[in-house]
């Protein structure tokens, strides 16, 4: 994991199953009294982990236990199970397994991390005991999973990435499989690629956030060597690129078309890192909006000092033809004074049209979604967008008031019924289903923007009757309100 870059694990001491990884005092469920193995998993773990320089978290599934008497069922109710032997109370568990079992790991491991999960059941009352229990531990970081109206340290959205991260500086991270699953299923093959991974992590701490990438072993406790290719490669870049990744902050743009940006503070300025994800074959790379006085531009790769410029408010940077890297290049601008950006939204153009591309979407997924940006420039579109809890947004700006045509350029799709919110604005509208891929027009009926000034748009799929469709763009188009 140190060579993956890696600066922190966590291990399931016990996940859903019941069973511990390391010989607990409460149960027989274990490793050292239920299998030959006969030793405790955890503690060389935690060794070795910490002897290179990691901090070294724990999962622990609290609520959620699919042996021990009581323990919650996802899909039962309280008390029940899927035979007479699961069945009894909760709260028994609670206090004869759950807790007596936190404590034990607190005190055996003492991790850095507490990783709390799926909070079936779990009332102010119930998660109390362990709420107290972990405060004895001032430098613990827990999640936002306990329940009961604990929130923890982190947020942990789950198999997605947040479309703009999390406001007041809440920390969080991503947590996400390499291919489809969390435990190891010999026929899932869907692996993401090295560049999904690697833009991935750019993505997620260009918006705050950490990346808690799983790792699922064999049954005979092997690493996939998909896995291992993938770490590899994964480390690799972060000895290139890890200064743009390491200890930065959260981008100060709002959209940047060519890739992600993070940022570090100095004492006469700051730095910021450029994440450039597609290169510009014309060799132009331009930072929008950036008003701070540019010392310096250089290539992290090699440490190559680029020519630039000032375009009004714009740095202009002149590029070598090849990217030093295909899937993320760093270029180090060095900036003095405070960081001063001026972010400007996609406004109307000199026919009063609004384009709205796919590129400066917010893809809004959850844990069952899958939409994302496939493709740059011309061929961006947002793909997999076949699940109604993925809902897109614009912000977009607009000089005066004025009634809009609103228009959409979709691909491929079985189509569905789509409901357009701006303000308190609501309206239905279809977007027909296509299967030759062909791009084409349809019409999702007219809104009125009211008050000059920034807007936010949403498109959202109506439930039970959205089947997806791949978009390219969305078009205000003014029209007059009276035709």
């Amino acid at each position: 994991m140190e060579r993956a870059g890696a600066k922190y694990i966590v291990i399931t001491a016990k996940h859903h199953d019941g069973f511990a990884l390391y010989p607990s005092a409460v149960t027989d469920w274990d490793v050292a009294d239920a299998t030959p193995w006969k030793r405790d998993l955890l503690t060389p773990l935690a060794e070795a982990v910490r002897r290179h320089g990691l901090k070294f978290g724990t999962y622990y599934s609290q609520a959620q236990d699919w042996v021990h008497p009581g323990g919650a069922k996802w899909h039962d109710e309280e008390g029940g199970g899927w035979d007479e032997a699961h069945k009894g109370s909760f709260d028994d568990y609670l206090r004869t397994i759950a807790l007596p079992q936190v404590e034990e790991i607190l005190e055996r491991f003492h991790p850095d991390i507490l990783w709390w999960d799926t909070p079936r059941w779990m009332t102010p009352e119930r998660a109390r005991p362990f709420h107290e229990l972990v405060a004895k531990y001032p430098d613990l970081i827990t999640n936002n999973r306990l329940g009961g109206g604990y929130e923890g340290d982190t947020e942990t959205p789950e198999q997605h990435i947040p479309a703009t991260g999390y406001p007041d500086g809440r920390d969080w991270e991503t947590c996400m499989t390499m291919n489809d699953t969390w435990g190891y299923k010999s026929y899932d093959n869907n692996w993401k690629s090295v560049e999904t991974l690697i833009r991935n992590l750019v993505d997620i701490v260009s918006k705050g956030g950490n990346y808690l990438l799983n790792i699922g072993p064999t049954a005979e406790g092997e690493i996939p060597p998909e896995s291992i290719d993938r770490l590899e490669a994964i480390g690799a870049w972060m000895r290139v690129n890890g200064e743009a990744i390491y200890g930065t902050r959260a981008s100060p743009f709002v959209r940047l078309p060519w890739g992600r940006a993070t940022r570090k503070e100095t004492d006469d300025g700051g730095l910021l890192y450029l994440h450039v994800f597609h290169w510009p074959e014309d060799g132009r790379l331009v930072v929008p909006g950036l008003r701070s006085p540019v010392e310096s531009a250089h290539l992290l790769a090699d440490g190559r000092e680029l020519p630039m410029r000032r375009e009004g408010e714009d740095i202009v940077l002149d590029l070598p033809e090849a990217a030093p890297d295909p899937v993320s290049s760093t270029i180090v601008l060095r900036y003095r004074g405070a960081l001063d950006v001026h972010n400007r939204l996609p406004g109307p153009d000199g026919d009063g049209r609004v384009r709205l591309t796919a590129e400066w979407t917010d893809i809004h997924n959850t844990i069952r979604t899958r939409s994302h940006l496939e493709g740059h420039g011309a061929s961006a579109r947002i793909e997999q967008w076949d699940h109604p809890e993925a809902r897109l947004t614009w912000d977009f700006e607009t000089p005066t008031a004025g009634t809009y045509a609103v228009k959409a350029r979709v691909g491929a799709g079985e189509g569905g019924t789509v409901e357009l919110l701006l303000g308190t604005q609501r309206a239905r509208a279809e977007i027909e289903a296509s299967a030759d891929g062909r791009i084409r027009e349809v019409a999702l009926g007219r809104i009125t923007v009211t008050n000059a000034g920034r807007q936010l748009l949403e498109m959202r799929p109506v439930r039970g009757a959205w089947k997806g469709s791949v978009l390219y763009e969305v078009v205000l188009e003014p029209v007059d309100p009276e035709t």
